[in-house]
Protein backbone atom coordinates (compact mmCIF):
# COMPACT_ATOMS: atom_id res chain seq x y z
CA UNK A 1 0.00 0.00 0.00
CA UNK A 2 1.55 3.55 -1.25
CA UNK A 3 1.21 6.26 1.49
CA UNK A 4 1.24 9.81 0.31
CA UNK A 5 2.64 12.61 2.49
CA UNK A 6 1.68 16.46 1.03
CA UNK A 7 3.75 19.29 2.49
CA UNK A 8 4.66 22.99 1.35
CA UNK A 9 1.84 24.53 1.64
CA UNK A 10 1.45 27.89 3.68
CA UNK A 11 -0.28 31.70 3.74
CA UNK A 12 1.05 33.24 0.19
CA UNK A 13 0.02 36.48 -1.13
CA UNK A 14 -1.50 37.20 -4.33
CA UNK A 15 1.20 36.62 -7.13
CA UNK A 16 3.28 34.54 -5.22
CA UNK A 17 4.47 31.48 -5.72
CA UNK A 18 4.44 27.98 -3.83
CA UNK A 19 6.25 24.63 -4.78
CA UNK A 20 3.86 21.50 -3.16
CA UNK A 21 5.53 18.61 -2.65
CA UNK A 22 3.92 14.95 -2.18
CA UNK A 23 6.76 11.85 -1.03
CA UNK A 24 5.76 8.78 -1.27
CA UNK A 25 6.58 5.50 0.31
CA UNK A 26 5.54 1.90 0.99
CA UNK A 27 5.53 1.41 -3.14
CA UNK A 28 7.54 2.69 -6.16
CA UNK A 29 5.25 5.61 -8.08
CA UNK A 30 6.80 5.67 -11.57
CA UNK A 31 3.76 2.82 -12.31
CA UNK A 32 0.72 4.82 -10.91
CA UNK A 33 -0.94 8.02 -12.09
CA UNK A 34 -0.14 11.00 -10.30
CA UNK A 35 -2.94 13.66 -9.82
CA UNK A 36 -3.32 16.91 -7.40
CA UNK A 37 -6.82 17.65 -6.29
CA UNK A 38 -7.97 20.80 -4.31
CA UNK A 39 -10.55 21.46 -1.51
CA UNK A 40 -12.04 24.92 -1.19
CA UNK A 41 -13.66 25.86 2.08
CA UNK A 42 -17.09 24.45 1.98
CA UNK A 43 -16.44 23.30 -1.67
CA UNK A 44 -16.33 20.29 -3.35
CA UNK A 45 -12.80 18.24 -4.27
CA UNK A 46 -11.74 19.67 -7.76
CA UNK A 47 -9.37 17.63 -10.09
CA UNK A 48 -6.12 19.92 -10.95
CA UNK A 49 -3.73 18.32 -12.77
CA UNK A 50 -2.12 14.87 -13.64
CA UNK A 51 0.93 13.38 -15.17
CA UNK A 52 1.08 10.22 -16.59
CA UNK A 53 3.25 7.40 -15.77
CA UNK A 54 4.66 7.66 -19.19
CA UNK A 55 5.24 11.85 -18.77
CA UNK A 56 1.96 13.41 -20.14
CA UNK A 57 0.36 15.33 -18.36
CA UNK A 58 -3.24 17.25 -17.62
CA UNK A 59 -4.36 20.47 -16.26
CA UNK A 60 -7.86 22.20 -15.18
CA UNK A 61 -8.45 25.11 -17.14
CA UNK A 62 -8.44 27.24 -14.07
CA UNK A 63 -4.98 26.59 -13.64
CA UNK A 64 -3.46 26.48 -17.11
CA UNK A 65 -0.32 28.44 -17.73
CA UNK A 66 0.34 29.14 -13.83
CA UNK A 67 0.54 25.61 -12.37
CA UNK A 68 3.37 22.72 -13.35
CA UNK A 69 3.31 19.03 -12.02
CA UNK A 70 6.13 16.70 -11.91
CA UNK A 71 7.23 13.71 -10.69
CA UNK A 72 10.75 12.44 -9.85
CA UNK A 73 10.66 8.80 -9.52
CA UNK A 74 13.97 8.30 -8.75
CA UNK A 75 13.24 10.55 -5.12
CA UNK A 76 9.45 8.83 -5.35
CA UNK A 77 7.82 12.15 -5.00
CA UNK A 78 6.00 14.41 -7.22
CA UNK A 79 5.35 18.34 -7.15
CA UNK A 80 3.06 21.32 -7.82
CA UNK A 81 4.73 24.45 -8.86
CA UNK A 82 2.15 26.96 -8.40
CA UNK A 83 2.97 30.70 -9.60
CA UNK A 84 0.86 33.76 -10.13
CA UNK A 85 -1.62 32.82 -7.04
CA UNK A 86 -5.00 33.96 -7.09
CA UNK A 87 -7.36 34.62 -3.83
CA UNK A 88 -9.34 31.41 -5.51
CA UNK A 89 -6.52 29.12 -5.29
CA UNK A 90 -6.98 29.09 -1.47
CA UNK A 91 -7.83 25.27 -0.47
CA UNK A 92 -6.74 22.25 0.84
CA UNK A 93 -4.42 20.54 -1.42
CA UNK A 94 -4.34 17.01 -2.29
CA UNK A 95 -2.22 14.29 -4.01
CA UNK A 96 -3.53 10.91 -5.21
CA UNK A 97 -1.88 8.04 -6.81
CA UNK A 98 -3.86 5.86 -9.19
CA UNK A 99 -3.40 2.74 -11.29
CA UNK A 100 -6.45 0.63 -12.51
CA UNK A 101 -9.02 0.08 -9.10
CA UNK A 102 -5.72 1.42 -6.83
CA UNK A 103 -6.62 4.99 -5.38
CA UNK A 104 -4.15 6.40 -2.83
CA UNK A 105 -4.67 9.59 -1.07
CA UNK A 106 -2.59 12.15 1.22
CA UNK A 107 -4.19 14.12 3.92
CA UNK A 108 -3.93 17.27 2.26
CA UNK A 109 -1.98 20.72 2.75
CA UNK A 110 -3.52 24.28 3.12
CA UNK A 111 -2.58 26.61 0.86
CA UNK A 112 -4.31 30.36 1.72
CA UNK A 113 -3.59 33.08 -0.49
CA UNK A 114 -4.36 36.27 0.76
CA UNK A 115 -4.86 40.08 -1.51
Amino acid sequence: QVQLVESGGGLVQVGGSLRLSCAASGGRISTYSMDWFRQPPGKERDFVALVRSNGATDYADAVKGRFTISRDNAKNTLYLQMNSLKSEDTAIYFCRARRGVLNYWGQGTQVTVSS
